[in-house]
């Protein structure tokens, strides 16, 4: 089919990828503009705009799809740039702007979304940190013609994966990210064979997973270990996991529950042990064992070559957080 391409990060590229490599043929890619990073804040490529370049696709950028918006002369160019495409499909992978009716009414077969939550359960921006934060035991793809609401439109393919105790947000992101591209060459071929069965989401068991702010990352160390050792792994690799501790900002990239010591009398936040093996930290129900940290300018490390250079002892304790 002749597509168009609307995403911006690593999720996105895999999508990307998988689609140019089944034979489609990519006739424009949409893209967040060019953002500073790094220590000199110099203008970086998203993923899919590096992919893109690299294999002579067109690229846009607008800063806004609203013809009436804030940029109304991108939006214009934008129009100019899909109506010209003349594509069958346009595929959405976190692209970061809102597509508006116009955009949707374009393509032959309309606009198809590739979203990383088992839909209608954690619609918006950050499926899978939420996903692990809340505990949940299973998720998955969602491949979704997309209409005018948020992650409303009628589910077309449904793909599900385990989450592991293991989980981290990195590694379930690079496992739904092939999932997704796989699982949207799929439901091309049935829209250019069979046919597509589009299936209303139900109404019930509707959530929504909120932008990821970086003060949420804070540990509250009164809740109970597993409730931290989750938020942990859903804050890996952003924006971290971390807690103050004699004036030190730590942040914490590993952690187990320690069931070796169900009773403790201590305050919430305290070092119980700090040795090769973790370091032990009462919460407020159970104790927590991190395995791996990191200082501020330094590297992720195991707790046995972290403590060879910051000294943590029984006794210590986190800062409480300040409302």
């Amino acid at each position: 089919m002749r597509l168009i391409f609307a995403g911006t990060p690593e999720f996105a590229r895999v999508a990307l990828q998988q689609l140019h490599a089944a034979g489609h043929q990519i006739a424009l890619v949409l893209t967040q503009p060019d953002r500073p990073a790094g220590r000199g804040l110099k203008l970086h490529a998203s993923p899919v705009k590096q992919f893109a370049l690299d294999n002579g696709f067109a690229v846009a950028q607008p800063r806004s799809l609203r013809l009436g918006g804030k940029y109304p002369e991108d939006a214009a160019a934008a129009r100019t740039a899909i109506e010209a495409a003349q594509a069958d499909a346009m595929i959405v992978a976190a692209y970061g702007l809102i597509l508006p009716q116009w955009v949707l009414d374009v393509p032959r077969l309309g606009c198809f979304n590739i979203h990383a939550s088992l839909l209608p359960r954690w619609r918006g921006a950050a499926p899978i940190h939420r996903a692990i934060e809340a505990g949940d035991t299973e998720t998955g793809v969602t491949i979704m013609q997309m209409d005018a609401g948020l992650d409303t439109g009628d589910m077309l393919r449904v793909a599900r994966v385990p989450i592991t105790p293991q989980d981290t947000t990195g590694s379930l992101h690079d496992t739904l990210a092939l999932l997704g591209g796989r699982l949207m060459v799929e439901t091309l071929a049935l829209a250019a064979g069979t046919g597509l069965q589009p299936v209303p989401q139900p109404a019930a068991g509707v959530t929504y997973a909120h932008k990821i702010d970086k003060h949420e990352a804070a540990i509250d160390w009164s809740q109970p270990a597993p409730v931290i050792a989750r938020r942990i792994r859903a804050f890996d690799p952003f924006p971290g996991a971390f807690s103050q501790l004699g004036g030190e900002t730590l942040k914490l990239w590993r952690s187990e529950i320690d069931s070796a010591l169900p009773m403790i009398d201590k305050g919430c936040g305290t070092i119980l042990s700090a040795n090769a093996d973790g370091v032990r930290i009462a919460c407020g129900t159970g104790v927590l064992r991190v395995t791996e940290l990191q200082r501020p300018g330094g590297k992720r490390l195991a707790a046995a070559d972290f403590l060879r250079g910051f000294a943590l002892e029984p006794g210590m304790a986190f800062d409480p957080l300040t409302p």
